[in-house]
């Protein structure tokens, strides 16, 4: 695996982070920030569920669809681009009038990775439970959330969400361990059940045996391709998988590199 991360890395950025439930088994560049692109989405849903868990969400409360934010920076609105959203249920609540509940709309922010779903949410927990929750899972300072999809005046003043793969690695591992300080098995089984359930599977469960049990968050824009995978074999121990690239490969060719080294690891832990 080595040589492979080695000639990987003549593409760009590569880090991986290997490892079980407890913490981690290999880690290459695991440390280093990579713009989050929709792994924000994780710790976002993770932080509704929590609020809901504490009673101060119900989950089952309608919600108007709407696509109008405000932007962190100026204070100036801004829209999501359904053209960059593969997520039509919420869009065609949009377009109707119609509502979702904020179930619907974690479900839709992780299965589908929508964004205009994830947008709604965030204003209804705000940046600072995401960060508590990214603390109480253990990740470190440069694992940071600082604004909403498609914040462009935010963006063009330098505010952004940054990951590592090491701190994606223990996020999900405190969710695969059902950690009170998540909010325990109210909170963390159903978001491992929407992740199960992941329309975008071509990156680590891609490089994985058929059948192999997975949940598993992407995200990937021009440039940035990553995937955060716990793995349930059917007669060994879970583990967690994290890959994050930034590249200058096209979106099939970074999904392809991450799927190998995923099928890297799964023979290093079969041997």
């Amino acid at each position: 695996m080595e040589e492979d991360l080695e000639a990987a890395s003549e593409h760009g950025t590569v880090s991986l982070w290997w490892g079980d439930l407890i913490g981690a088994r290999f880690a290459r560049n695991a440390d280093v920030p990579h713009y989050a692109a929709s792994t924000m989405k994780l710790p976002l849903v993770i932080a509704v569920l929590r609020k809901a868990a504490r009673g101060e969400i119900v989950l089952a409360a309608p919600v108007e669809v709407h696509n109008s934010f405000t932007s962190v920076a100026d204070g100036s609105t801004f829209s999501v681009d359904p053209a960059e959203d593969d997520d039509p249920g919420t869009w065609s609540a949009a377009e109707h009038g119609t509502t979702r509940s904020v179930l619907q709309l974690c479900d839709h922010a992780i299965t589908h990775s929508g964004n205009l779903a994830a947008n709604i949410l965030l204003e209804m927990v705000g940046l600072d439970e995401i960060a508590h929750v990214l603390h109480a899972a253990g990740c470190s300072d440069q694992t940071v959330i600082r604004r909403g999809i498609e914040d462009a005046r935010a963006r063009e003043a330098g505010i952004t969400n940054t990951v590592t793969a090491a701190d994606l690695g223990r996020l999900m591992a405190s969710l695969a361990r059902h950690d009170t300080a998540l909010g325990g098995a109210l909170v963390c089984a159903p978001v491992e059940a929407m992740l199960s359930r992941s329309r975008h599977r071509n990156q680590i469960p891609a490089g994985l045996p058929s059948g192999v049990t997975t949940a598993n968050k992407t995200g990937w824009v021009d440039g940035v391709s990553h995937d955060v995978c716990l793995v349930r074999p059917l007669d060994q121990a879970p583990f967690v998988l994290s890959i994050c690239t930034t590249t200058h490969l096209s979106e099939t060719a970074a999904a392809g590199l991450v799927a190998s080294l995923a099928k890297d690891v799964w023979r290093i832990f079969t041997e």
